[in-house]
């Protein structure tokens, strides 16, 4: 049978059980393992097979290994070099457990690549075809990743839960609208950061925040030390409604772009160099008097600014309660604005998305991408942590 014809969707047809199905992918991923693993070779060796070379090393036939997959176990075929030099990326030696296909094309696919250039580039990369309508249903089993994701348990305690939205056009109803993934990021026990849950909603509100902050307590979170938000009118209240322990700080890098959204360009270095006397001042006492100075100087042409410093201040302002190594992690939110960067370079091709199902199927993968890194715990953590269990006591359980 011909590869065009081992992938037409007419061929899918004839399977009338999953196991028929499985079975099908089991032998395609064994197909596909053994193509890569020849192009690997021909990559090693540095000429393409059958090709004359002046290379010393060369192919020299095939061994067998066993090898485990979500589909099972199998035998495949693994191409030697003479030299014995080459040492597969995709099946490593002395190894049995490998990724497969699928998990190479879900990768492409969490990089924003599209279904027609994940083909491409399968056929280019290891010669192998993987039909535009195979991808797209190994992608689909992404929705299922979700669902688990989602809805998986979660720790008791977070001692700093970051919050905020990204906002992306969506298709509805014929209409493309905007909508918003609100994204809360929350720092262990251990220092790791993780990913606590995305969620789909249309304008970024407080109310929306309340059904988020209500589904991470249903999910066993039963205490949150501090939070970092950004000024979103009424967000501190709702925090407090369902964590009515948890210290709301709004982050100060959103209040300095706010007030320079009012100061006109010739004025904005000198305003914000004032700004700065502000939110780096070593204690609250000297924050409020640069916030008087700045005042002073600034009220007659910018009293709007202002006025927004005074409003907010005691959210402003929580950082000042806690040890400089505390301060620096919570008064900004620039570490999911950072995660979000990294959603937008994913998800930078994608100008709208054709449905709900689609854009959160595509910023998980990208979150899945994203936070492959967190592997460290935060810098200085066995002080960090110190200072919590000094500060909060009981409320820290180790």
């Amino acid at each position: 049978m011909q590869t065009e014809e081992l992938f037409n969707d007419d061929f899918f047809k004839q399977f009338k059980t999953g196991k028929e199905l499985n079975d099908f992918l089991s032998q395609l991923q064994k197909r596909g393992i053994e193509k890569m693993l020849e192009g690997e070779l021909d990559g090693h060796l540095g000429y393409d097979r059958h090709e004359q070379t002046s290379v010393n090393n060369a192919r020299n036939g095939y061994g067998k290994k066993k090898i485990r997959t979500n589909y099972g176990e199998s035998e495949i075929r693994v191409p030697r070099d003479r030299d014995a030099s080459f040492n597969p990326i995709i099946v490593p030696k002395r190894e049995s457990m490998v990724e497969g296909i699928e998990e190479v094309i879900v990768s492409l696919y969490a990089k924003g690549m599209s279904v027609s250039d994940i083909e491409e580039q399968i056929k280019d990369v290891y010669k192998f075809e993987v039909s535009s309508s195979t991808i797209s249903r190994i992608t689909s089993r992404v929705a299922e990743d979700i669902v688990a994701w989602q809805n998986r348990p979660l720790e008791p305690v977070y001692l700093i839960v970051w919050m905020d939205g990204i906002v992306f056009k969506v298709r509805e109803n014929s209409k493309v609208i905007n909508k918003t993934i609100y994204i809360a990021v929350g720092l262990k026990r251990d220092g790791l950061k993780e990913v606590l849950g995305m969620w789909l909603g249309k304008n970024e509100s407080a109310a929306y925040w309340m059904s988020v902050l209500t589904d991470l307590k249903a999910r066993g979170v039963e205490d949150i030390l501090i939070t970092a938000t950004d000024n979103l009118n009424g967000f501190t209240q709702t925090i407090r409604s369902v964590f009515p322990s948890a210290a709301t700080q709004v982050c100060v890098v959103h209040q300095i772009r706010n007030s320079c959204r009012y100061v006109v360009w010739k004025d904005k270095k000198e305003f914000t160099r004032d700004m700065k006397n502000v939110y780096a001042a070593p204690t609250r006492e000297a924050a409020q008097a640069s916030l008087n100075d700045l005042e002073q100087k600034w009220n007659r042409k910018y009293g709007y600014a202002i006025k927004s410093w005074r409003e907010n201040w005691n959210e402003l302002t929580v950082f000042f309660d806690f040890p400089l190594e505390i301060r620096q992690i919570i008064y900004t939110t620039n570490l999911i604005e950072n995660l979000n960067g990294k959603i937008r370079k994913y998800t930078k091709n994608k100008l709208s998305f054709p449905s709900d199902d689609a854009v959160l199927k595509s910023v998980y993968l990208a979150l899945r991408e994203a936070s492959k890194k967190w592997t460290m715990p935060i810098r200085n953590w066995g002080m960090i942590l110190n200072q919590f269990l000094t500060i909060f006591e009981n409320r820290v359980r180790i």
